[in-house]
């Protein structure tokens, strides 16, 4: 199948699982903790269970990961080329918290690089979706916009920052920075942002995992912008056994050296 082709079918399944979130957020639904102390829901495990299924039909020689599913040895997934990579519910702090910032993240991965991704965010019924060879868009109801980064920063500067991971190592980048604002944001949402020209820059300088930015980091470089480790290099998936990812910066506009701000914060 092209990849042109997967983009509705993979956005139907992405709202699809979102309306089984939207199902158990409108109940007193029961918190669990994982093994790393992390939250999960029923709601996780529904959308879980409802993505792979969809993408098991769709595309039934493509291997997935998930969040919510255990973690193939690296011997085995270091060999896939291409494979599916999901995050069933993006932001389960948020969805504790009922703040609506949670997103459902399903991306595919070619060659260690995501080539297609689709970021929903239920509670309000928008969807991102970056595709190589077709570019990014919005999809909010039945309005479709084209989106690009910021072409040049803000006065101030819009820096994107977690709600639930605030370190100091972003407040000294905000005191680096100067004239700036922070834009506060849960989940793949803070990808998001930058990608529709709504923040310049996003510095995450704490742990996430390769399944929390896959989808949203393509929507990112198919709006213009890039996703950088620390030392410039692009951000990589499936090349090493752990699933996390080193710190990164997402970049929007390039009319200020944001790595250079950020060496001596490592």
């Amino acid at each position: 199948m092209h990849l042109k082709e997967l983009v509705e079918p993979v956005v139907s399944l992405a709202v699809e699982a979102g309306k089984a979130i939207l199902e158990v957020y409108a109940t007193e639904f029961d918190v669990q903790s994982k093994v790393d102390e992390s939250p999960l829901t029923q709601a996780d495990l529904a959308s879980h269970r409802c993505i792979v299924a969809g993408l098991e039909k769709l595309t039934p020689e493509v291997p997935i990961i998930s969040e919510e599913e255990g973690l193939p040895a690296f011997e085995e997934r270091g060999q896939w080329q291409r494979y599916w990579l999901i995050d069933p519910l993006d932001g389960t702090k948020e969805f504790v918290n009922r703040n609506g910032e949670f997103t459902v993240n399903i991306a595919l991965i070619d060659s260690n690089r995501p080539i297609f991704g689709v970021v929903h965010v239920p509670v309000q019924d928008k969807t991102y979706v970056g595709c190589e060879g077709k570019g990014a868009e919005l999809r909010d109801g039945e309005t479709v916009t084209p989106i690009r980064v910021a072409v040049a920063s803000a006065t101030p500067v819009r820096i994107v920052g977690s709600r639930s991971h605030r370190g100091s190592s972003l407040d000294a980048f905000l005191e680096k920075i100067g004239d700036s604002e922070l834009v506060p944001m849960g989940s793949s949402l803070k990808f998001c942002v930058v990608a529709e020209g709504r923040a310049d820059v996003y510095p995450r300088l704490g742990p996430t995992s390769e399944w929390d930015t896959a989808a949203a980091h393509a929507v990112v470089e198919q709006a213009g912008g890039q996703v950088l480790e620390l030392d410039g290099k692009p951000l990589s998936y499936n090349t090493k056994a752990e699933i996390l990812n080193p710190w990164f910066v997402v970049v929007g506009p390039t009319d200020r050296d944001w790595l250079a701000l950020l060496a001596s914060d490592e």
